[in-house]
């Protein structure tokens, strides 16, 4: 696996049901997505990273944006996330793939290394340091990383039939028991209670006063986050409360092929 292609696909869309256009909403005077992005290719064991948005005319802005910043682009569908990165993987010739959210922009590239390094290491066909409610996870939300081999992504895209499982990409590589190799990687103590993605107008709150304390810099360390809470805790209740997607939960808006 240490000779493969790994690419880091980062799926972003304009029309967030919880958040329209968060992932252009301004973060230290950059749009949140290129924050994800430049933290991301900070990462080394990635050997490319691409933006999968969708085809639908509100995404343009997306394509856009990734052209005037040189970053790697792949166009799909809009509800079935999990067509999107299969395509998107074959298109740039991914072996490994790694799945990332344009909501996460304090997403940590030692983080995304961890995980893939422990895929590499244990074989398995899947990969990641978190798994949605109902299961537990250890790192704060918003750190999220799933790594897979291109055939099992092939194999869910293949078999795959709930909408969940096409909405969220990779439900069906873990879901089930013994279908498929998973590694579960773990940090100590359990911060898995601590809240770091953008899906609301106070998630968005919260990161903007970090990144303002880092004066508008992006190459803190998710450990730097922590301290930070730590030494300030009235920051976690500014989005106290809100509530994080399920495994099963499913946009409305989501029509089956």
């Amino acid at each position: 696996m240490t000779d493969s292609k790994t690419i880091a696909i980062v799926q972003a869309r304009m029309s967030s049901s919880r958040l329209p256009g968060k992932v252009l909403q301004e973060i230290a005077g950059q749009p949140m997505l290129v924050r994800v992005i430049e933290r991301t290719r900070r990462a080394r064991t990635l050997d490319q990273v691409v933006v999968a948005t969708t085809t639908d005319s509100s995404d343009d802005p997306l394509q856009e944006l990734c052209e005037s910043k040189g970053y790697a682009c792949y166009r799909g569908s809009l509800y079935d996330v999990l067509d999107r990165f299969y395509q998107a993987a074959h298109e740039f010739g991914a072996q490994a793939v790694v799945r990332l959210t344009a909501d996460c922009p304090l997403i940590d590239p030692q983080v995304i290394d961890r995980v893939v390094a422990e895929f590499r290491e244990s074989g398995a066909d899947f990969a990641a340091n978190r798994l949605p409610p109902p299961w537990k996870r250890t790192y704060p939300i918003g750190l999220d990383v799933e790594v897979c081999t291109f055939q099992a992504l092939e194999r869910a895209w293949q078999a795959a039939v709930q909408p969940y499982e096409r909405e969220h990409v990779m439900p069906y590589l873990y879901s089930e028991p013994g279908r498929f190799s998973v590694r579960i990687v773990d940090t100590t103590p359990d911060h898995g209670d601590l809240r770091w993605t953008v899906d609301t107008p106070q998630d968005l709150e919260l990161v903007r006063k970090i990144y303002s304390y880092f004066g508008g810099r992006d190459d803190f360390s998710w450990e730097d986050v922590l301290d930070l809470i730590q030494k300030q805790p009235e920051l976690t209740q500014i989005n106290t409360g809100v509530a994080h997607k399920i495994v099963n939960d499913v946009d409305p808006r989501y029509k089956p092929r």
